[in-house]
């Protein structure tokens, strides 16, 4: 997580909200933490924008929406 956290950190435009972004999406999944640091890797230049839109296409991104983590209270 710190390798992957020093990478964002990196990105130009990066801001304290981005950065405590990914990191939450990060932590959902321990897959989610190689996978972004791969992107940035493999990517130069990249913008927050870059990585916000990388994350938000990632096929379970909406499954940790608040929608989706809701509880019903009867």
């Amino acid at each position: 997580m710190t390798e992957l956290m020093k990478k964002i950190s990196m990105i130009p435009d990066s801001y304290d909200d981005f950065i405590c972004g990914v990191v939450n999406y990060a932590k959902k999944n321990p897959r989610h933490i190689e996978i972004l640091k791969n992107y940035l890797d493999s990517n130069e230049n990249l913008t927050s924008s870059d990585v916000v839109e990388f994350i938000i296409r990632q096929p379970d991104f909406h499954e940790y929406s608040a929608n989706a983590t809701k509880v019903m209270v009867g």
